[in-house]
């Protein structure tokens, strides 16, 4: 059974956040709401083959390129849901690989059931549909 994080004490605990499918384009959701994490005094690390670079941060193509000594607590996917449990599996893997268990944040219309049950059989916290945005906002104003 995976470790019971409720979106409070995620928040309470966290310190940096990988980002997946964060772009430089300031349109964009993703690149909206690591500026707002980054803002509020979180580490973001983006990660997306396309970039090299987001918001001053270097960007990295996959979960495995990341430096070996970067901890990270989340993992906040931002990708056409088509994709999740692809990601998932990534992330799982990483997991198994570097010891580390981030929660894995699915951001609104990008959780799927398999996704969901593919972090639960693999002891990884999984908050679906959420905007981590929004529920920061509710947690330092709350």
């Amino acid at each position: 059974m995976p470790p019971i994080h409720t979106i409070d004490n995620v928040f309470e605990d966290l310190r940096t956040v990988a980002v997946l499918g964060c772009s430089s384009t300031p349109h964009r959701t993703s690149h909206h709401i690591a500026k707002y994490l980054i803002n509020a005094g979180y580490q973001v690390i983006p990660i997306n083959p396309n970039e090299d670079r987001v918001l001053g941060q270097t960007c990295y193509d996959t979960v495995f390129d990341l430096p070996e000594n970067l901890d990270i607590d989340v993992i906040d996917i931002f990708r056409n849901k088509i994709y999740t449990e692809k990601m998932v599996r990534e992330i799982v893997e990483w997991s198994k690989e570097t010891g580390q268990r981030p929660v894995v944040w699915t951001q609104l219309n990008v959780s799927t059931d398999s996704a969901k049950e593919l972090a639960s059989e693999n002891n990884l916290t999984y908050i679906e549909n959420r905007c981590m945005m929004v529920e920061h906002t509710s947690f330092v104003g709350g």
